[in-house]
């Protein structure tokens, strides 16, 4: 597979060729940079695996309806990647979290899921800032109160008069 005759960089780009993916289409960052925006209404983006691209991470769909609105983009067939916006808190303060969710279909390929934790990697390398992070293969999974929960917990301070999601 590697050539030991091949330098230390030669070796490390080819791992890199084997085991990264692609997460250049400018796109994805724009999303990014958009679910994070005090200025606009978006609050979740999702990627995936660009069709008849073997590690090319694209495709990306986001919107303002909140975490009905990702949990629609999932598909049982599709390993996929999302950014999420919470606010959490009470009328006198409140904070924005944000969650980075993998969901894994129920009838993704095996070598898929076997690839999709060395591909993360790559997709934490644009989507770099989350209070939560969590895999999921059910929807079920993504629900607003678990989402919700798991942000409050990660956020400190719980308090009571605090608002649902």
């Amino acid at each position: 597979l590697f050539s030991s005759s091949a330098t230390p960089a030669e070796t490390t780009q080819q791992q890199h060729k084997f085991t990264m993916a692609d997460v250049s289409d400018p796109e994805i960052l724009a999303a990014y940079e958009d679910v994070r925006s005090d200025k606009t209404d978006t609050n979740w983006m999702v990627v995936g695996y660009v069709d008849g691209k073997k590690n090319v991470i694209g495709g990306v769909t986001s919107g303002s309806t909140g975490l009905e609105g990702f949990r629609e983009q999932l598909r049982e067939d599709q390993a996929q990647f999302g950014y999420v916006r919470v606010e959490t808190g009470d009328e006198e303060s409140r904070r924005t979290k944000f969650a980075l969710l993998t969901w894994c279909g129920p009838k993704v390929k095996v070598l898929r899921k076997a690839k999709l934790s060395v591909h993360k990697a790559s997709v934490k390398s644009v989507l770099r800032s989350y209070a939560i992070e969590i895999h999921g293969t059910e929807l079920s999974e993504f629900n607003d109160k678990t989402i919700l929960t798991a942000v409050k917990k990660a956020g400190g301070a719980n308090y009571v008069g605090q608002t649902e999601y």
